[in-house]
């Protein structure tokens, strides 16, 4: 009993002294600014590139659902299709609102 107390009042100092005693004043480095900007323009542009991916995969799944001729597998493969990039998409974008979200409070 005497040991969880101990451990207990060891982790509230470990939070207590991390949350107030280490701000650091200082500005980033050089390179840490390129590598941020770096990631953003990628994030960017895989934003852009999901959107046509998406429509393309939902085109492809609605043409082959409309072209299967009554054949089932062909219908479910086209249902599957559009359901799971549709999903991939919301995903994509659930991601990103998430990043901004965190990055709006740092």
């Amino acid at each position: 009993m005497k040991n969880k107390k101990l451990f207990f009042i060891f982790i509230l100092f470990i939070i207590f002294y991390f949350s107030f005693f280490t701000t650091s004043y200082g500005a980033d480095s050089k390179l840490v600014n390129t590598i941020n900007k770096a990631f953003e323009e990628i994030q960017k542009w895989l934003l852009k590139l999901a959107t046509p991916a998406a429509a393309v995969a939902v085109g492809t799944g609605v043409f082959m659902k409309k072209f299967s001729f009554g054949d089932e597998e062909r219908i479910r493969i086209g249902k599957k299709l559009i359901n799971s990039s549709l999903f991939s998409y919301a995903f994509i974008l659930a991601i990103d609102l998430i990043l901004s979200t965190i990055k709006s409070f740092i």
